[in-house]
C-alpha cells in the first residue's frame, strides 16, 4: 500500500511544518494525530495527542522516532523506547514506541495501514523495560500509561505480587503482574503484623526485592538480607528502586 496516500487521505490532513513526508489531521477538536514516514517510505511512525495538544512536541517526538527508527521498531518486540529525548516544557526524557499488535489503530477502516503503523509517544526512560510479553505491551499502552495525555506524569515499570495472611489480601495471579507503583506503596505498610506476608517487586532493569514482616521489616534483593529499616526507610528504597533511569 502506499502509506503516504493513505496520511494525505485523512480526515483536516495537511503537511507537518519542518518534517519532510509528515502529515497532521485530526477528528473533531479533542485528537489530534501526527505521523511519520519511515526512512525505507513503507512503514508510519504515528503520534496522538488527546485534549491538549502541542504541534512542536509532535515534531520532536516523531523526529526524534526517525532518527532512532531501528531500535525502536526493528527489534521485533511489542514495545521499546529510547532515552535522550527532551522537548521544551515537559520532563519527558524518552520516546517509545509501540507495535501494531499492541495499538490496532485504523483497524477498522484500514487495516493493511495497521500491520505497518508503530504508535510512537513521548515517555519516561523508568516506564519501558523492553523486555514486556504483547499482553503486557498492550496493557501499557491501553490501560497504565495513557500516551496520548501530553500532560500525564511517569508511571515506572513495577511487576508484583503480594499475600498478607493478617488482612486476606493477596495476588490472583501466578506470578509478578504489572501494577502501579501506588499499589506497591499501599501494599508494602499492610505487612506489618502479618507473619508469613511478603510484597515482592521487579523494577524496570529486572531486578527483584522483597520486604517481609518477621517482628521487624525485612528487605531482601540481590544485594542479600537488611533487618531493622523503617518503614519510611523501606518505601523510601522502593521509590529509589522504581525511579531507576
Amino acid at each position: 500500500m502506499n502509506v503516504l496516500t493513505a496520511l494525505a487521505g485523512f480526515p483536516n490532513a495537511a503537511p507537518l511544518a519542518g518534517l519532510d513526508r509528515a502529515w497532521t489531521w485530526s477528528l473533531g477538536p479533542v485528537l489530534h494525530f501526527a505521523g511519520a514516514l519511515t526512512a525505507n517510505g513503507n512503514r508510519l511512525l504515528q503520534t496522538n495527542q488527546r485534549g491538549r495538544h502541542d504541534e512542536d512536541l509532535a515534531r520532536a517526538v516523531l523526529a526524534f522516532a526517525r532518527r532512532h527508527e531501528e531500535t525502536l521498531i526493528g527489534g521485533g518486540r511489542p514495545i521499546r523506547a529510547v532515552r535522550g529525548f527532551s522537548a521544551a516544557g515537559y520532563a519527558f526524557d524518552a520516546v517509545a514506541a509501540t507495535a501494531p499488535a499492541v495499538h490496532g489503530h485504523h483497524r477498522a477502516q484500514n487495516p493493511d495501514l495497521t500491520a505497518v503503523t508503530y504508535i510512537v509517544f513521548p515517555a519516561f526512560a523508568t516506564e519501558v523495560s523492553g523486555r514486556e510479553s504483547l499482553e503486557e505491551a498492550q496493557a501499557q499502552y491501553r490501560t497504565m500509561l495513557s500516551p496520548a495525555e501530553i500532560g500525564r506524569e511517569a508511571v515506572p515499570f513495577l511487576k508484583m505480587s503480594f499475600d498478607n495472611p493478617r488482612t486476606g489480601g493477596g495476588s490472583t495471579n501466578s506470578g509478578r503482574a504489572l501494577a502501579y507503583p501506588r499499589m506497591l506503596r499501599q501494599e508494602i505498610p499492610q505487612l506489618e503484623g502479618a507473619s508469613g506476608g511478603f510484597v515482592e517487586w521487579e523494577n524496570r532493569t529486572g531486578e527483584v526485592w522483597r520486604v517481609a514482616w518477621d517482628g521487624e521489616w525485612v528487605l531482601s534483593g540481590a544485594e542479600g538480607e537488611r533487618r531493622g529499616m523503617s518503614l519510611d526507610d523501606v518505601l523510601d528504597f522502593a521509590d529509589g528502586t522504581l525511579l531507576l533511569s
